[in-house]
C-alpha cells in the first residue's frame, strides 16, 4: 500500500533483495537534504574529526563547537547517514551492526 505523502521512513532491506535496496537507498538518500553528502560520507566514510594541539602540547580532537561551518554539517551529515541506514535494517540485522562505527 502507497500512502501519499509519506517518504521519510528509508526503504526496509530484504535479505534475498540487497541489489535492489541499495538502489533504492541511494535515491532515497539522494533526495534528502544533503543527499549528495550523506551519500559520499556512506560510500567513503565519516568525517575523520580533525585535532587541534593545546598549549601545553596535548593533542586533542575538536569538540564540535570548535568544528568550522562544513565540519559540522559533515558531521550532521554522518549521523544522518548512520540513521538512514540503521532505521533501513530489520531487527535481526539491525542487532548485528548496530554495536559497529563502521559497517560496510
Amino acid at each position: 500500500m502507497i500512502i501519499a505523502g509519506v517518504d521519510n521512513r528509508p526503504p526496509m532491506l530484504e535479505k534475498s533483495m540487497y541489489d535492489s535496496w541499495k538502489s533504492r537507498m541511494e535515491l532515497y538518500i539522494e533526495n534528502r537534504e544533503n543527499g549528495r553528502m550523506i551519500l559520499n560520507l556512506i560510500q567513503n566514510g565519516p568525517l575523520l574529526w580533525p585535532t587541534i594541539v593545546q598549549k601545553d602540547g596535548i593533542t586533542r580532537t575538536k569538540k564540535y563547537e570548535e568544528l568550522s561551518v562544513t565540519e559540522k554539517l559533515q558531521a550532521d551529515c554522518d549521523l544522518k547517514a548512520t540513521n538512514i541506514v540503521l532505521q533501513g535494517l530489520p531487527p535481526d540485522v539491525y542487532a548485528i551492526v548496530n554495536h559497529h562505527k563502521v559497517s560496510k
